[in-house]
C-alpha cells in the first residue's frame, strides 16, 4: 500500500471562498491526507465565507471520511492582485470591504503565516486563482487594460506566490497551480485575454520548476482541469454547455468532480510525487487526447 501521508504537513490554499470549487476541493483532499490547511480568500467574499463557516451553512461539504470536518488553521484575507499593500490603491485601502483586513497583499499573506507559525512554516502552495474582467469579450474586442489585468490575477499572480512563499518553505515542497485547455486550443467565448494569461501559466510553471527547483528545492506543477460548474466559472455564462460537451466526447463520459482535481493535487503536494516538477498533468477524462467530436460518423466504438 502506498498512502497519500501529508501527516506534519502545512498547506496554504489561494482562492478559497465557498465550498463549490476546485479550490475547496483540494483543501479537503489535502486535509483528508493529514495536512494542516490555511486558505487565502478574496477580501469581497471574505465575510460571507466566515459566514457559511460560523453558520454550518457547508458542514455536509466539510465532512472528511473519519466524520470529522474540514478545520481552516487561518483564513487569510488574500487579493492577488497586489503584491505588497503599498501597491494597492487608496480608494481599495479605503473600501469597507478591505480596511479592516489589515493586509491582504500576496506580502500579507506570507507575513500571516510567518508570524503565526515561525519560519520556515509551509510545505504546500496551490494557487486557485483566475480572474478577467473582459471574459466574455472576443480577444479582439479586448482592451489592453482588460488583457493585461487578466495576466496579472490569474498568470503572474502565481509567480509572485513562488517569490514570497518559496523563502518560507520546508524542504520537499511542492507548488501548484490551476490550468484549463484554452491554453493550448482555442476555446470560444473564453475570452479577453484569459486563454493567453493560462498559456502564461503553464510556461511560468515549466521555468519556476527550474528556478525554483533550485533555489528552494521545490517543486512546481499544474493541472490542467477540464470543465467544471463552479460559481467562479459560470462567469463565463456557458459553463453548462461547455460541460454537456465535453461527457459527450470524453473517453471517459462522465462530468468531472472537483474530488478528482482535489485527489490529483493531493498526490502532486506528497512525497509519491518526489519526481515529478514542471509537468502540466490533464485532469479532464481524457478529453486532450481528442481530435475529432465523437458523433463524426464511423467515429463513435459502440460497446
Amino acid at each position: 500500500m502506498l498512502p497519500i501521508d501529508l501527516r506534519g504537513k502545512r498547506a496554504f490554499v489561494a482562492g478559497v471562498a465557498d465550498d463549490g470549487g476546485f479550490g475547496f476541493a483540494i483543501a479537503k483532499a489535502l486535509a483528508e491526507a493529514g495536512a494542516s490547511v490555511c486558505v487565502g480568500t478574496w477580501p469581497p467574499a471574505m465575510g460571507i465565507f466566515e459566514t457559511l463557516l460560523s453558520r454550518g451553512k457547508i458542514d455536509a461539504s466539510r465532512k472528511l471520511s473519519d466524520e470529522s470536518l474540514l478545520q481552516f488553521e487561518k483564513v487569510v484575507a488574500l487579493d492577488a492582485d497586489f503584491d505588497t499593500l503599498e501597491d494597492a490603491p487608496q480608494e481599495i485601502r479605503e473600501n469597507r470591504r478591505y480596511r479592516e483586513r489589515g493586509d491582504f497583499s500576496i506580502q500579507g499573506a506570507a507575513n500571516v503565516l510567518v508570524e503565526a507559525f515561525g519560519t520556515p512554516c509551509v510545505d504546500v502552495v496551490v494557487h486557485s486563482l483566475a480572474n478577467g474582467p473582459e471574459v466574455k469579450n472576443p480577444l479582439l474586442e479586448t482592451s489592453r487594460k482588460g488583457y493585461l489585468a487578466a495576466m496579472s490575477a490569474s498568470a503572474y499572480s502565481f509567480v509572485s506566490l513562488v517569490q514570497r512563499f518559496g523563502p518560507l518553505c520546508r524542504p520537499g515542497a511542492s507548488f501548484l497551480n490551476l490550468s484549463y485547455l484554452a491554453s493550448e486550443r482555442v476555446v470560444p467565448g473564453y475570452g479577453g485575454g484569459m486563454s493567453s494569461a493560462k498559456a502564461a501559466l503553464e510556461s511560468d510553471t515549466r521555468v519556476l520548476a527550474f528556478e525554483a527547483g533550485r533555489r528552494y528545492g521545490a517543486r512546481v506543477n499544474s493541472i490542467s482541469a477540464g470543465p467544471y460548474a463552479s460559481r467562479a466559472a459560470s462567469a463565463i455564462g456557458f459553463i453548462g454547455k461547455v460541460v454537456d460537451y465535453y461527457v459527450q466526447n470524453t473517453p471517459i463520459a462522465e462530468p468531472l468532480e472537483a474530488a478528482e482535481v482535489g485527489n490529483v493535487a493531493a498526490f502532486l503536494a506528497s512525497p509519491l510525487a518526489s519526481g515529478v516538477t514542471g509537468t502540466v498533468v490533464h485532469v479532464d477524462k481524457g478529453y486532450h487526447a481528442m481530435a475529432i467530436p465523437v458523433d463524426v460518423e464511423g467515429a463513435t466504438i459502440k460497446r
